[in-house]
């Protein structure tokens, strides 16, 4: 078929089509994807095809073996992950933009949304006045523009452009030992290594200890190490704990160290006034992260940094200039939306060409406001907490992790059991194999909790009352197997 007249056909035909096959996938009523995994992998494996089949044709084959075969994870039921499914109007407005402005540039309705919708989230979690964001892909790379901005701060200190001339020096990250891992990642990338992040201690709740901080920078004062950063969590991923941020960012600020604060899932947590008092210190930072496609449920791929100084963030990750770039616009009065460029976050991070991200976060918080998200936060938390008091009310259960935000962690307690994790780690098996509901576990000091982390828009007290459900009927199931083989 001719290309051109493939494309001929109208968006609302086929959206509406591809919208009743996804409305239908959100019902979650299909089977999941391995219970009939040869059936869609031979109607998928087709030789790479001479002539297309046309635009009706991919769309019926991807509402019959695509969709329906896809992942859990947006399931209401699924709090395995900390990414979730996009809410409808973010899906909506990633189709936008990836239609009417597929880049991050040009003097365009989408543009402006970048620098909004970043100023929004500033003002809704409380960040301070002078910083400024840069949209990503997510926490992995934002916390490498972050740190690549640390860098280049501790080496202009020494009168040494890092990211020109490259590193003269080893460095030091002094970050939690529940840093996420994508921190030792961007050391790696950023020339520093691996090596160079020194993990913390923390206390039984996950919390870097100040005083264990304050002994490892005094005990490095002795070395030619560098210190770069000092890395806190404001809700780490595997227990959903927050640091003691004022006595890290005050303890940063008296060693002259970029203090940065590692927020991807737990910055929205600053919403919920039960928890507001944990973030206390945050004004302090040099650097915050945080990934609208977690709590705020805009579709994975979408991370923000933010920096007190964001020409810092020039310097670090500025490109050489391009003719075919530079040529193609110009500084001078604006008569056409390509006249100009924009505001230049190519230059702020690792990212040319990048998608038009600030329309959707912009979309999220204008469809329900910061109401509507502080309700959905509170909701999560609430989650957490009433899995957590079933689980001290249950004699069958305990509590590994008591919840900060929307983490907790549980297990099944039997009697006929010497290896309690062992346990654990079988129920749950068999609950992700059962489908209904789907946690993930953890090592908490040791020992294995199941841990369910909500922050799915559409998952409510039902999603949290069948996990616990399950968690006792698939704990009695395998004990009795374990009975049954004994005997």
């Amino acid at each position: 078929m001719n290309t051109d007249k493939a494309e001929c056909g109208h968006l609302t035909e086929f959206s509406a089509q591809l919208a009743r096959q996804l409305d239908a996938y959100l019902t979650f009523q299909h089977p999941d994807a391995m219970q009939q995994p040869d059936t869609w992998r031979q109607a998928l494996a087709q030789p790479m095809p001479e002539d297309g089949i046309g635009i009706q044709a991919v769309l019926a084959e991807l509402g019959e073996w695509v969709i329906p075969n896809g992942s859990p994870i947006p399931n209401p039921g699924c709090t395995a992950f900390i990414t979730t499914g996009a809410t409808t109007i973010g899906a909506l407005a990633t189709l936008a933009g990836s239609v009417a402005a597929p880049q991050r540039l040009g003097l365009t309705a989408f543009n402006f949304l970048e620098e909004l919708s970043l100023d929004w989230m500033a003002r809704m979690f409380g960040l301070p006045e002078e910083m400024k964001g840069l949209y990503s892909s997510g926490g992995s790379v934002a916390n490498l523009v972050a740190l690549g901005a640390a860098r280049q701060a501790a080496f202009e200190a020494l009168g040494i452009d890092p990211a020109r001339d490259g590193i003269a020096r080893p460095c030091r990250l002094y970050a939690s030992a529940e840093c996420h891992h994508s921190v030792q990642r961007a050391a790696a990338v950023l020339g520093m290594g691996r090596r160079s992040v020194c993990g913390i201690d923390t206390d039984q709740q996950g919390r870097m200890c100040p005083a264990a901080l304050r002994r490892q920078l005094m005990a490095d004062q002795q070395t030619n190490l560098l210190p770069v950063a000092v890395i806190a969590n404001a809700g780490s991923t595997n227990r959903g704990a927050i640091d003691p941020l004022r006595e890290i960012g005050e303890t940063a600020a008296a060693y002259g160290i970029w203090f940065h604060v590692d927020g991807a899932y737990g910055l929205p947590g600053i919403l919920d006034p039960r928890v507001l008092p944990l973030y206390d210190g945050l004004d302090l930072a040099d650097s915050v992260i945080v990934d609208p496609h977690k709590w705020l449920g805009a579709p994975v791929g979408i991370g923000a940094t933010y920096v007190k100084d964001r020409e810092l963030l020039n310097r670090a990750f500025t490109q050489e200039a391009a003719t075919y770039l530079e040529g193609a616009c110009t500084n001078d009065v604006a008569a056409h939306s390509m006249d100009n460029l924009g505001i230049p976050y190519a230059d702020m991070g690792v990212e040319l060409s990048a998608p038009s991200r600030g329309a959707v976060v912009w979309a999220l918080i204008r469809e329900i406001g910061v109401a509507g998200l502080r309700e959905r936060i509170i909701r999560h938390n609430t989650l957490a907490r009433h899995v957590a008091e079933r689980a001290d009310a249950h004699p069958n259960l305990e509590v590994v992790s008591a919840p900060t935000l929307s983490i907790c962690g549980i297990r099944y307690l039997s009697d006929r059991w010497r290896d309690l994790n062992e346990l654990n780690r079988r129920i749950h098996r068999r609950m992700v194999q059962r489908g209904r509901a789907i946690p993930s576990t953890t090592l908490v000091n040791g020992t294995l909790a199941i841990r369910p982390c909500f922050v799915g828009a559409r998952t409510t007290l039902k999603e949290a009352d069948e996990l616990v459900d399950e968690v006792l009927a698939v704990g009695q199931e395998v004990a009795q197997m374990n009975d049954e083989a004994a005997g």
